[in-house]
């Protein structure tokens, strides 16, 4: 270091390359919280364990941007971003004409990726089980109640049915994967369809609730001789026996990437706000209660720092988090409507 010998006092030089570190310091930190951000979502738990990795994966990489996301239900999140206390929601049921007018702010669905809502049971004794459509419209309205009934016994061939009474267990929240079920329930029972009909949050005929995918999961498992639907991903980490279930075209299938897969190619036009049911879809192969799950996003951000971050989460899942989907047994958007997904996302504001 150049210093004056008599008073101790830096060189000019030195000043300027003080100074000039100094001003680069305060540059990194004015661009550091700049694009320091934290965003607030809350709605589905269909979606929770693929959300729940994508956003520490994509805050890992983004320094200073924090997402916290709670996994209220379906019913919750929409509230919520309608309300605008978070930046944004998610959901299985898509939001209604009129719960999207009533929003603060416009609010576009886009989907992100695409699961399966099995029927999980709890009958001792019993690992696989073949579930007719109607057969499920019936237990759910309380109308088969004991496992031996003869519809099931006429779809299981051989298995030992036990004479014990069906405990149906539904969610008690509002929620995505209810709609789902339900979805599916309209379709193939006139009766539900003329009675509980489709919803987040129908008027069950029969059962006790549990809040969450994850306390229906943890009720069926307390539970001898119970039945409930659950996201295909909780059947598996909570090591619950789910059933095949009959399709349109006449085939007991069991939830995989591949069937919802399958039903997602059935898809012949996406919709423009891409609002669509895929449940009780043709094909072989199809699993019948699959579907997409979608957020909800601002068009047009209030918060424009914010705004830019959702776009750029959004356009990160598309273009990466969907190779990590099936990991967690969910399927990917197809190819098309990824490519149509991403022009959305690259036109909000």
């Amino acid at each position: 270091m150049v210093v004056n010998n008599d008073t101790g006092r830096l060189s000019a030089r030195e000043i300027f390359v003080k100074k000039t570190l100094v001003a680069f310091g305060l540059l990194a930190l004015a661009l550091g919280s700049a694009q320091a951000q934290k965003l607030t979502g809350a709605g589905a738990t269909f979606p929770y364990p693929i959300y729940s990795k994508w956003f520490s994966e994509y805050s890992a990489a983004h320094p200073g941007v924090e997402i916290n996301y709670q996994s209220i239900g379906s019913g919750g999140g929409i509230r919520q971003v309608t309300a605008g206390l978070v930046d944004f929601g998610a959901t299985d049921g898509p939001a209604t004409d009129e719960q999207l007018a009533s929003s603060k702010t416009k609010l576009i669905h886009i989907p992100t990726v695409l699961g399966a809502v099995v029927p999980i049971f709890n009958v001792p004794g019993i690992g696989d089980l073949k579930f007719g459509a109607d057969v499920l419209a019936e237990i759910f309205l309380g109308k088969i109640v004991n496992w031996n009934d003869p519809r099931i016994a006429k779809d299981n061939p051989g298995v030992k049915l036990p004479d014990q009474k069906i405990i149906v267990v539904h969610r008690s929240d509002g929620s995505g994967t209810s709609y789902i079920f339900t979805d599916f329930l309209s379709k193939v029972s006139p009766e539900w369809a003329g009675g509980p009909g489709k919803g987040t949050s129908p008027s069950w005929p029969a059962g006790v609730g549990g809040k969450g995918n994850e306390g229906v999961a943890g009720l069926v498992r307390q539970l001898p001789g119970s039945i409930g639907y659950v996201e295909l991903i909780y059947a598996l980490q909570n090591k619950i026996s789910y059933g095949e279930v009959k399709n349109p075209a006449g085939n007991f299938v069991k939830a995989s990437i591949a069937g919802v897969t399958e039903a997602a190619a059935s898809i012949k036009s996406m919709p423009a706000d891409y609002r669509i049911s895929i449940t009780n879809a043709p094909g072989a192969n199809a699993y019948p209660i699959s579907s997409f799950t979608w957020m909800l996003v601002p068009l047009k951000s209030p918060d424009a720092a914010k705004g830019k971050v959702i776009k750029d989460l959004l356009s990160w899942i598309v273009n990466s988090g969907e190779n990590e989907a099936a990991g967690l047994s969910y399927a990917p958007l197809p190819k098309n409507v990824a490519d149509k997904v991403l022009k959305t996302v690259y036109s909000l504001q």
